[in-house]
C-alpha cells in the first residue's frame, strides 16, 4: 500500500511548485497538505495511510436499507450519476466480477444513509436546512450518513475530493473519517445579469461549480438600470421594452424554472434581487409613470430618476409584481436592494417638493426614501416572504421586521466591522460582502486577502456573532460577461467558500494554497476554466471550448 507521506508527495508534485509565504519575496517550494485536496476543509477529518483502490467497473453508489431516501429520490439518483462521471469519466458500471480488484483492496460502494424521517428530497433547501454529514471510508463499503439530502450532497462532493490517482494512474482513496457541517448557514454567490446578459448555460455552469465548493445560495441580481431581462407574466412589457433584446436577451419563465430546479438538485437556494427605488431605469421603459420625472428649473428635463414614491400607482404595481415574484421563486427570501438612491431628481421635482413640505420633512430625503421602503416591505410581507436589504436601509433607520437580513457591502475594514457590530447590536441578522467584491481584480494572489476576511471579525458578544448568518461573494457585471465571468470568479470565490464553511481557526495560508491549487486543477478537469493561482501545471489542463 502507498504510504501516506508518499501520497502527499504525489498530490503536491501534481500541482507543480508551491509557494512559501514566510518572506515577502515569492519563493516557490514543494509543500503538500496533509489534507490532500479537500476544499473547503471539513470540520473534523482524519486520513490514515491505509490505501484502497476504486474502479468504475465495480464501484457503485447505493442507498442504505434504512435510509429515508431510496431509489425514488431523483435528487440523489442524479447526484450518484453526476459523481460517478466525475470519478470515472465515461466508464460504465459492469458486474463486479469482471474487475481485477478484489474485496480486500477495493472500495466497491459508497452507501448513503439519510437518517431523518423527512429526507427533504422533494423540497427546497432553506436557511434552516441541516447540511451536516458524516463520512467513513473503509473497504469494501464506505458509508455516508446525513440527516437530509442536503448534507448528503456535500458528503458526495467530499468523497469525490478524497479520490486521487496513484503513481500508476489507478484510482485510490485512503481510509478516512470525516464529521462535517458548515460554519455559516448562508454561503452565497451574486451574479449580475443586467449589466451584461448571462446565457443560461453560463449560469448553470457556475451553479455546478458552486456545488463543488459547497456554496448554497445563488443571489440572482437579475435586473438593474441597464436592462430588465426577467420576463414577467404579469407585466410582459418590462422585458419587451427594458431588456437589451426582447427575445434573445431575456429569461423566460421556463428559463427561470430551469435555473431554480438545477440549483435545487445541487442543494442551492435561488434568491432573486429586484432592487428599488434606485437602479430602476430599465423598469421605466416598460412601466409608464413608475419613475420620477426630473426637472431643470420649472420644466421637465426629459430624464427620470428613482421610482416615484408619492404615486399610489407605484404601490399598486409593486404589489402585483411582487405577488408574481413570490410565486415564481420558492425561497423564503427575496432581496429588495434599497441601495445607492440618488436624491437629485427627487429634489428637482415640484410634486415631490410639495409632498416633502406637506409632511414636514424639510430637505431630509432619507425620510422620503424610508416611506417608500417601508411600504414596499409591507407589500412583500403580505406575500409571506422574508426580505434581505442592503445596509443603507438600516442606516436610514427604516422600520424593519425582526427577521430582516441586512446585507453589508460598503466601506473599508474598519467601516464594515463597525456596521456589522451596529446591525447585530440592534438585533438584526446580517451577512457580509464588502471584502468579497470579486469583480475588483488586481495583479497577483489577491485570493489571500479574500481568504483572510471574516464575517465575525468585529467586537461583539456571542449573541451578536450568532446573528451573522454568513456572506456572499459578488460578481458585478459592468466589465463581466460570459467570456470572462467564470475564470474571474474561480477559484477566488473558493477562498470565500472555505471561510464560510470551515472552522474559524482554519487560516493557514500555506496549507490553503496547496489544497486550493489542487482543488483548482480538479475544477479544471471537470471542465471549469478556473484561473491559476500562480505558476504551476495541472495533470489535465483545460481543453478550451
Amino acid at each position: 500500500m502507498l504510504q501516506f507521506t508518499f501520497l502527499l508527495l504525489v498530490l503536491g508534485c501534481c500541482q507543480g511548485l508551491q509557494p512559501d509565504y514566510d518572506s515577502e519575496d515569492f519563493q516557490p517550494v514543494v509543500q503538500a497538505s496533509k489534507y490532500g485536496s479537500l476544499w473547503p476543509l471539513p470540520q473534523k477529518v482524519q486520513i490514515l495511510d491505509v490505501c484502497f483502490k476504486l474502479s468504475g467497473s465495480n464501484f457503485k453508489f447505493t442507498d442504505a436499507k434504512d435510509s429515508s431516501a431510496g431509489p425514488s429520490c431523483v435528487l440523489l439518483q442524479n447526484a450518484y450519476r453526476r459523481y460517478f462521471e466525475y470519478l470515472f469519466g465515461a466508464a460504465k458500471q459492469v458486474k463486479a466480477g469482471r474487475s481485477w480488484l478484489t474485496g480486500s483492496t477495493a472500495v466497491t460502494q459508497l452507501q448513503v444513509w439519510i437518517t431523518s424521517p423527512d429526507s427533504e428530497c422533494d423540497t427546497y433547501p432553506s436557511v434552516t436546512s441541516d447540511e451536516s454529514y458524516e463520512l467513513t471510508v473503509d473497504q469494501p463499503v464506505a458509508v455516508l450518513k446525513a440527516p437530509t439530502v442536503w448534507g448528503a450532497l456535500h458528503g458526495l462532493e467530499t468523497f469525490s475530493q478524497l479520490v486521487y490517482e496513484d503513481e500508476y494512474g489507478a484510482k485510490s482513496i485512503n481510509s478516512t473519517t470525516i464529521s462535517d457541517f458548515p460554519r455559516f448557514a448562508h454561503r452565497g454567490i451574486l451574479l449580475d445579469s443586467s449589466r451584461h446578459f448571462l446565457p443560461i448555460k453560463v449560469i448553470l455552469a457556475n451553479l455546478e461549480t458552486m456545488a463543488m465548493n459547497k456554496f448554497n445560495v445563488f443571489h440572482w441580481h437579475i435586473v438593474d438600470d441597464q436592462s430588465f431581462p426577467y420576463m414577467s407574466r404579469t407585466f410582459p412589457q418590462l422585458s419587451q421594452k427594458g431588456a437589451y433584446h426582447p427575445y434573445t436577451h431575456v429569461y423566460t419563465p421556463a428559463d427561470v424554472k430551469m435555473v431554480i430546479e438545477f440549483a435545487r438538485m445541487r442543494g442551492i437556494r435561488v434568491i432573486p434581487e429586484f432592487d428599488t427605488p434606485g437602479h430602476t431605469q430599465s423598469w421605466g421603459k416598460g412601466q409608464t409613470d413608475l419613475l420620477t420625472p426630473c426637472f431643470s428649473g420649472i420644466k421637465p428635463s426629459g430624464t427620470f430618476g428613482p421610482v416615484n414614491p408619492i404615486r399610489n400607482t407605484t404601490y399598486k404595481f409593486m404589489d402585483q409584481f411582487f405577488q408574481e415574484v413570490s410565486a415564481v421563486f420558492p425561497d423564503h427570501y427575496v432581496h429588495l436592494g434599497g441601495d445607492e438612491v440618488d436624491f437629485t431628481c427627487w429634489k428637482s421635482n415640484p410634486d415631490i417638493q410639495k409632498f416633502m413640505a406637506d409632511q414636514g420633512f424639510g430637505q431630509d430625503y432619507k425620510k422620503l426614501e424610508s416611506i417608500y421602503i417601508q411600504r414596499l416591505l409591507d407589500i412583500v410581507t403580505t406575500t409571506k416572504k422574508g426580505y434581505i436589504v442592503w445596509q443603507e436601509v438600516f442606516d436610514n433607520e427604516v422600520k424593519l421586521k425582526p427577521d430582516t437580513v441586512i446585507h453589508v457591502w460598503k466601506g473599508n475594514l474598519q467601516a464594515y466591522q463597525k456596521e456589522m457590530a451596529d446591525i447585530t447590536s440592534a438585533g438584526y441578522q446580517t451577512m457580509l460582502s464588502t471584502p468579497w467584491y470579486l469583480n475588483r481584480i488586481s495583479y497577483g494572489q489577491d485570493w489571500q486577502g479574500i481568504y483572510k476576511a471574516d464575517p465575525q471579525d468585529f467586537k461583539g458578544t456571542e449573541e451578536q456573532y450568532k446573528l451573522v448568518i454568513g456572506g456572499e461573494a459578488c460578481m458585478w457585471g459592468e466589465y463581466v460577461d460570459a467570456t470572462n465571468l467564470t475564470p474571474r470568479l474561480w477559484p477566488r470565490a473558493s477562498a470565500v467558500a472555505e471561510r464560510l464553511w470551515s472552522a474559524r481557526n482554519v487560516t493557514n495560508i500555506n496549507d490553503a494554497y496547496n489544497r486550493l491549487s489542487a482543488h483548482r486543477c480538479r475544477m479544471v478537469e471537470r471542465g471549469i476554466p478556473a484561473e491559476p493561482l500562480f505558476s504551476s501545471f495541472c495533470p489535465r489542463e483545460y481543453k478550451g471550448i
